[in-house]
């Protein structure tokens, strides 16, 4: 199975990987750098705009590069206010061969009220590799490994964001 994800993060690429093994075989994901053309921190819709995007630009690369995907995929985090808690989620979006589409979100954390401008701003990622004298925490643990103390790192929120996306996919005609 072909896949073509919006990214080459290597964090969101494993996180996608492992969600998809576990209802295909010989699953094979190629990461491919392309724009979500929103902000580099989203916000509420953007998020799920920024998930499109990349798919629908990682599509239009593999045609004008005649390439083949049994599906074009892509995540993306950023920040929803739910009454007054900004949070921060990941969202997915897969979309197969014909066109169909599907999208996922993860478990969600709420951002301290005194980091929230900051991270608006600036980007949660840097944000936490302040917080954390890090660097590039959002490539496999991220903060939340941080935040969590190893239990949930960044690659389980992207596995939870495609695993919730795959549903529509992995359910026949019950769930379309």
């Amino acid at each position: 199975m072909k896949i073509l994800m919006g990214t080459k993060n290597p964090g969101k690429i494993k996180g996608a990987k492992i969600a998809f093994e576990k209802y295909f075989e010989n699953v094979e994901i190629q990461g491919i750098s392309v724009d979500s053309e929103v902000g580099d921190e989203p916000l509420n819709e953007e998020i799920m705009q920024g998930c499109k995007n990349r798919v629908k630009n990682v599509r239009k690369y593999a045609e004008e590069n005649h390439l083949k995907a049994d599906f074009f995929v892509a995540s993306e985090a950023g920040l929803i206010k739910h009454s007054d808690t900004w949070m921060d989620f990941n969202f997915a979006v897969v979309e197969n061969s014909v066109g169909e589409q599907s999208i996922g979100s993860s478990a969600g954390f709420a951002i301290p009220e005194k980091y929230v401008d900051e991270v608006i701003e600036k980007e949660l990622r840097v944000i936490m590799d302040r917080i954390f004298c890090g660097k590039n925490l959002n490539k496999e643990d991220g903060g939340i490994g941080k935040l969590t103390h190893g239990e949930i790192t960044r690659i389980d929120l992207t596995y939870q964001a495609f695993t919730m996306a795959l549903i529509k996919f992995i359910n026949g005609e019950i769930w379309k």
